[in-house]
């Protein structure tokens, strides 16, 4: 079986994981994981990377910084995990689900304007595929409705939008190092902090740090901490930010190895897609992806359980993807409708995302080619 996706190892990881086992120093917050904020940081233009055990906790992280409360409305596509949502229910907030374009699958800004009320207080966009949101709208949106906009990049680590890194733009940004992402440490996060608050970034260390002044102790300004605020346990082991440190340093190298694959792809089906048998992953102009994912659009779900199933029979992985969180149990018990948002719905029944990632060989994705050329002109 081709897989879906597969880990890729850079060569260097035993040797930091090793460094840190006999540094001593493995819990949060040690060598590996100051050199791999620094390393973010610089490389993406941030002024505040925060690592973190997921995503998860980085966009639970942000909705305390942010001060969501009871009543208070965040929107966000429904096309998302559900970490997207929870992080706002989990402060007693309500999460309202926009329509996406059918063109990137990304949160539409015509759908975001349309939904805000005096109880919105932020908007999360998600960068679906590694592909950007079209976010100079969306900044606009929240400067003029006065709203935090914190981004869940989760899938956009190295994609940017007009120059500008994604995480890198809104007031916040989330990152996720999942296994099932470009660059991995099994599990892992970051918040990136664009603001230059200062009782806002200072707030940010007691939350992380479980309510404590611990960094401020660490840095010497001052001789024991104390429980100052609430918090969490976000920080992750500084042997996965060794394991991370290693593939980060490797992420041109990634990108472009994922890039020549997502350009098979889209080589071999533009045909498919002139003929109108399928849309597939397009990369607006103002975008630079990090190919995360290739994905197909097909006209009904029908057509496209068959392609995956005859890809299946062929030894092919090819997967589905969100169900919509709308339409999902938690989010039909908040009141939404399937029918709310049909495009998304569309999505749903109708995506399928091929194999991708580095290492995937020339005779794989020729193997890959023939055989989805033959189902595809059985449609």
């Amino acid at each position: 079986m081709i897989p879906y996706n597969k880990v890729h190892l850079s060569g260097s990881e035993e040797q930091y994981i090793l460094d840190a086992l006999l540094r001593g120093q493995i819990g949060g917050d040690g060598y590996y994981t100051a050199k791999v904020e620094k390393l973010i940081a610089e490389s993406f233009n941030i002024n505040k990377v925060m690592m973190t055990t997921s995503a998860t906790h980085a966009l639970e992280l942000a909705m305390l910084l942010i001060d969501i409360k009871p009543g208070d409305e965040v929107i966000m596509p429904s096309f998302t995990f559900s970490s997207t949502a929870n992080c706002v229910l989990l402060r007693g907030g309500k999460p309202v689900f926009a329509e996406v374009e059918k063109e990137t699958l990304n949160i539409d800004p015509s759908s975001i304007r349309k939904l805000i009320t005096d109880r919105t207080k932020a908007i999360i966009p998600v960068h679906y595929a590694g592909i950007s949101c079209r976010m100079d709208e969306i900044m606009e949106i929240a400067e003029k409705n006065k709203l935090y906009v914190v981004e869940d990049a989760a899938q956009g680590v190295n994609a940017a939008y007009k120059g500008r890194f994604l995480g890198g733009i809104g007031h916040m940004g989330c990152y996720s190092f999942h296994s099932t992402k470009n660059f991995t440490s099994g599990e892992g996060g970051a918040l990136l902090i664009n603001t230059r608050d200062e009782k806002l970034l200072e707030r940010a260390e007691y939350i992380r740090q479980k309510g404590t002044d611990r960094d401020r102790f660490l840095r010497g300004e001052i001789g024991s901490y104390s429980w100052v605020d609430i918090g969490s346990s976000f920080s992750p082991s500084d042997i996965l930010m060794a394991l991370l440190f290693s593939q980060l340093q490797e992420i041109n190298a990634i990108t472009k190895e994922r890039k020549r694959v997502h350009d098979f792809y889209t080589e071999l089906l533009q045909k498919y897609a002139d003929r109108g048998i399928l849309n597939m992953t397009k990369v607006p102009q103002e975008c630079q992806s990090n190919y995360h994912i290739f994905y197909l659009l097909f006209q009904d779900m029908q057509a496209r359980n068959y392609v995956m199933k005859r890809l299946k029979d062929k030894k092919i992985s090819a997967v589905s993807h969100f169900m919509p969180l709308h339409s999902a149990k938690m989010g039909t018990s908040l009141g939404f409708k399937a029918e709310d948002l049909p495009v998304t719905e569309w999505a749903a029944q109708c995506i399928l995302r091929l194999p991708l990632y580095p290492g995937l060989s020339s005779i794989e994705l020729e193997y890959i080619g023939e055989e989805l050329t033959s189902i595809l002109e059985e449609l």
